[in-house]
């Protein structure tokens, strides 16, 4: 019996000496490890579904309004990516104008938008709508711009450039390089 004992009480002491070593040669202990502020600027801090953000002015009145199934917000780089965004902007005078494609990043410290992917920007006032592949458009000047192909149409009318502004605020759509149009005869009844 005293020997039974003896080993019992020699194998704990093994298995604790053998559990001590191991705890000892553990590399993966509790170890203090720096935060990489790098790759915490890349991780986002939201991730919402049917999201709809508004941004205001200074003044108050607002100057976006998009709406998104899916956003990720970035916080540290002050940055949105939405995916098939639809957005209201507003010119100086309150009026609408409608901007879409497939993906949107929208810079929340500067107000930029980029739209690529079939972007579209529709004058719903004026009757006529642009498409290209990548629409920039500041939020803080009302202007909007690609130097991508563009089309405008205001139908029956329709013209193609390389390069395109638009001015929310005073209306104005300027077309450059490479522009090319059609535009039929008024017909007569």
């Amino acid at each position: 019996m005293v020997k039974q004992v003896k080993v019992r009480v020699w194998l704990a002491g093994l298995v604790v000496a053998l559990g001590a070593l191991l705890v000892w040669l553990d590399p993966r202990g509790p170890q203090d490890t720096a935060i990489d502020p790098e790759a915490q600027a890349q991780e986002p801090g939201h991730v919402l579904e049917n999201a709809e953000i508004t941004l205001f002015g200074e003044n108050g009145s607002v100057l976006q309004a998009l709406k998104t199934p899916r956003l990720i917000h970035t916080p540290q780089r002050s940055e949105t990516w939405t995916e098939e965004p639809e957005a209201i902007l507003y010119d100086s005078e309150n009026r609408q104008w409608l901007a879409s494609a497939d993906v949107g990043t929208l810079n929340t410290s500067t107000q930029v938008l980029l739209m690529s992917g079939s972007a579209r920007l529709i004058a719903p006032d004026e009757g006529w709508q642009l498409d290209t592949e990548l629409l920039h458009y500041d939020g803080l000047n009302q202007h909007a711009w690609s130097e991508t192909p563009v089309v405008l149409q205001q139908p029956p009318q329709q013209m193609n450039a390389s390069r395109m502004d638009v001015w929310l605020n005073e209306s104005q759509v300027r077309l450059t390089d490479n522009v090319r149009g059609t535009h039929p005869p008024a017909t007569q009844r």
